[in-house]
């Protein structure tokens, strides 16, 4: 297999960029069951912001909605998402639908290797999609076809850690599968490859790297309430504290996106089903997932009942259009509930995103002078831009604006003008 053909299944956040870098290398073609998405990809136009249209016009890479249009490959690659259900439990209907999807398209006397990607627990490539491949194709596991699993690192936003950058952690269910997927992996990143021990011990390297993620930043939050409560700023400790040389630079913030917002529940999870209780694991879930309402709350307590508010971001993190999981909108629920009106605004967020995921309708251009408060959810590289001044331009006299990171902590204000910042 020293040109193998490979097909990327999911063209999102993680699989275009995969899949465009592999182009690059071998023959690939690329997967999305919504034509709309191929559509647009075909006019040289990413949403995600990923991969830009020169990029695009230039790579080879084939694109489809029709998986029955595919002719057979040697290695597929699976990288649809992994989500919660709303008791927060791990929803695998998205992976198990692509497994089913990759078993029909199987062909035994090629040999496949079937590599997932999306973030799962412990076991489920092998207990969970491989009987469903299996069961799909008609072919047997470890002699017709193979599984592999190399967690998904990107990072939407990040122009530093891209696919072609990152170390990428690969496991085979023998160590020849392990050792054709470093190859493959390894002719597309400048960061090399790992070989884990076992497509179990690749999973856990995956989820526990978001939870621990998860758990630093719980602790931000947690001391930021008990800092506001003394009425001290958490950005001057944090200035203070950073002078240590071994002080973690985690910040406090909302904890949202497809990845350090779900994962843990998946690891809790596979805890829990083995008779553990992920204690810290899920305190540190239930701080973060508190914090929109501890910001609604704080919020209120500085502005008159009924007051009108704008909030400005609504993406789970800045410079990036990605509405999933935002934990802004807890934010915005828990401001309604509180008996305030609010207005959202966002330069990167999709209107329509916005109105299917959560029901809010986008102003695109706030008025001046129009509300009681400005709350800055989201440090977009436009709010950092247009600073304080351009944030307090949309406050009546007497505002209050507030901050979630830290922008404008120190900056002159405009006359009459109140700050809040955690």
């Amino acid at each position: 297999m020293d040109q193998p053909r490979i097909v990327v299944v999911g063209l999102g956040y993680v699989g275009l960029p995969l899949a465009v870098a592999l182009a690059r290398h071998f023959e690939t073609v690329g997967i999305d069951i919504d034509p709309s998405r191929i559509a647009e990809l075909e006019r040289h136009h990413d949403r995600t912001n990923e991969i830009d249209a020169v990029r695009l016009a230039e790579t080879t890479l084939a694109l489809t909605s029709d998986p029955a249009g595919v002719a057979p490959a040697d290695v597929y690659i699976v990288t649809v998402p992994t989500p919660v259900d709303a008791a927060n439990r791990p929803d695998l209907s998205i992976v198990e639908s692509a497994s089913r999807m990759v078993g029909r398209m199987l062909d035994g006397a090629r040999r496949p290797i079937v590599c997932f990607e999306s973030t799962v627990y412990p076991g489920v490539t092998e207990d969970v999609c491989g009987p469903i491949l299996e069961k799909v194709s008609g072919l047997r596991r470890g002699e017709d076809f193979f599984l592999g699993y190399s967690p998904e690192r990107i990072n939407p936003g990040d122009r530093e850690h891209t696919i072609d950058r990152i170390t990428k952690v690969v496991a085979g269910e023998n160590a020849d599968v392990a050792e054709r997927l470093a190859g493959i992996y390894g002719a597309v990143t400048s960061g090399g490859t790992h070989k884990a021990a076992s497509i179990k011990v690749a999973e856990a390297a995956k989820v526990i790297e978001n939870a621990q993620r998860d758990i630093n930043i719980a602790f931000m939050n947690e001391i930021t309430r008990i800092f506001s409560l003394m009425d001290i700023s958490v950005w001057d400790v944090l200035k203070a504290a950073r002078t240590k040389w071994n002080f973690l630079p985690f910040q406090p913030g909302l904890v949202g996106g497809h990845c350090i917002g779900v994962d843990p529940y998946y690891l809790a999870h596979c805890a829990a089903s083995l008779g553990h209780d992920p204690a810290v694991i899920l305190s540190g879930r239930a701080i973060n997932d508190g914090m929109g309402a501890w910001v609604a709350g704080e919020l209120s307590a500085r502005i008159a009942a009924g007051s009108d508010i704008l909030v400005m971001g609504l993406t789970f993190k800045e410079d990036v259009p990605d509405l999933r999981n935002s934990k802004v909108a807890d934010v915005i629920a828990g401001l309604k509930a509180l008996g305030h009106r609010v207005d959202v605004a966002d330069p990167r967020a999709n209107p329509a995103e916005a109105a299917h995921e959560y029901g809010l309708t986008l102003v695109p251009s706030p008025e001046a002078g129009a509300y009681d408060a400005v709350l800055v959810a989201v440090p977009h590289v436009e709010y950092r831009e247009a600073g304080s001044v351009g944030a307090a331009r949309h406050l009546r006299p007497g505002g209050v604006l507030a901050d979630l990171k830290g922008m404008f902590a120190g900056q002159t204000l405009p006359d009459g003008v109140a700050y809040w910042g955690i």
